[in-house]
């Protein structure tokens, strides 16, 4: 799959390289529509996580879910570093019609699982 704003290395696992390709395609879509109607870059911080690496997480202490959507290819963290770049990437997310987001203070996580609640809003 071709994106217009993302290589999809981006997405890699930190200890697989290529397993961005493990990224779903229909979350990939609305991604770079969202980045598109933002008009601004996204910075990927996390895509696509091996089991292995999401338990290395956990063991750290950092907040990541046994369960976690980036497991599935379906998540994404996106870096934010400002109001105004937190305003324009929510409001994009939303236009598009995503319905999982997750607000830290320097990231957005925003993921496409329908397993999961829908039009939830979450803090870290």
């Amino acid at each position: 799959m071709e994106l217009q704003n993302f290589r999809i290395s981006e997405f890699d696992s930190p200890d697989l390289k290529g397993s961005g390709e493990e990224m779903r395609t229909n979350f990939l879509k609305k991604l770079q529509e969202a980045r598109t109607l933002a008009g601004i870059p996204f910075s990927i911080n996390s895509g696509y996580r091996t089991k292995a690496y999401n338990d290395s997480l956990i063991r750290r202490g950092i907040k990541a879910s046994p369960n976690s959507s980036h497991l599935k290819g379906l998540a994404c963290d996106i870096a934010c570093n400002s109001s105004t770049e937190r305003a324009l990437i929510m409001s994009s997310l939303i236009k598009v019609g995503f319905k999982r987001i997750g607000i830290g203070s320097t990231f957005i996580h925003v993921d496409l699982d329908l397993d999961k609640p829908q039009n939830v809003f979450w803090l870290y």
